[in-house]
Formats: structure tokens, sequence, C-alpha cells
């Protein structure tokens, strides 16, 4: 992700958390800690060229690591490509970069309600460790906290959903 596609992936962070979603600021915030040797930051989009070759994005992820440690922070896929294996394709980039970044664990916070990306973080080895009571604002809406022990591990192997390959 670069500074050029904050303004896209907001149109998107706003139509899929519209309670609680990012700002502006965050995200040039996260930005500014991606690049440089000093970076503590990885965000990635997924683009594709639509029937007249213009770009939009469709999905995008983040996370952060410290001290051995990764946190995903974001991952998001527009409605319309739901079930075709972005989301696994963009956790699996978050998850190199985790082990890029020499992580020996990665966290993540999940809203208890939304079971598929819970399936998802499932079927990359992550575990239910604990719930953060009331984390997801407006709504009072409990968080799972989730981790996987050992990023760098491959993953199982995904099955094609409508027809596409996950990672």
């Amino acid at each position: 992700m670069r500074w050029w596609d904050i303004d896209p992936v907001l149109e998107l962070e706003k139509d899929l958390f519209p309670e609680d979603a990012w700002s502006r600021g965050m995200f040039w915030s996260e930005l500014a800690h991606s690049r440089g040797p000093e970076a503590t930051r990885r965000y990635v989009v997924a683009e594709i060229r639509d029937e007249q070759g213009t770009d939009r994005i469709v999905g995008y992820a983040g996370l952060v690591a410290s001290g051995g440690q990764g946190d995903v922070q974001t991952i998001a896929v527009a409605r319309d490509h739901w079930g075709t294996g972005l989301g696994s394709k963009l956790l699996a980039e978050l998850l190199r970069a985790a082990t890029a970044f020499e992580c020996t664990e990665v966290l993540l916070e999940c809203r208890v309600d939304n079971v598929r990306a819970q399936k998802l973080y499932e079927r990359f080895g992550f575990e239910p460790i604990g719930v953060r009571r009331g984390y997801y604002q407006p709504g009072n809406v409990d968080a799972l906290v989730m981790r996987l022990s050992d990023p760098a591990a491959p993953a199982a192997p995904q099955p094609p959903v409508n027809g596409v390959q996950g990672t």
C-alpha cells in the first residue's frame, strides 16, 4: 500500500466497517512506519482491472511487528470478492511479512460475530486465546483474540473456493 492508495482504501473501509472505520490519519500513520530500514509495518492492497481497464482496489491488509510479535491490524475484502480466496492470499502475505520481521507469533482480534473471518484464521492455524469485552465500538461488541504460534510454518493447503485457488 502506498499513499495514493489511501483514498480508495478509505472508500472500501467505510463500506465494510461503517461504524468503526479507520481515518485517513490512521492510514497515513501506519504507512509512515512501513518503509525504510526501521519499518515495523507491512500494508498491502489487492487490485483488479475491470473491463474498462480501470484498476480497482478490492482488498487490503496490514500487520505491525514489535519485539518478535506480529499483530494483524486489518484485513478487508470487497463484498463482491468474498468467497474467492482473496482473504487467504492477503493473510498469507501478512504471514510472510511476519516471518521477514522475525516474528515468533502473530496475534489478532476478530469480532466474536464474524464467523467467516474466524474460519479463515483457523485454517491458517490461529487458535482462540481470549476475549476482549466491548472491544469494538460503537456497539460494545466483544473481540476474540487469536494467536498463531509459528507464522513461518506453512499453512495447510487451502481448497479452491469458487474456482479460485487459495494460498
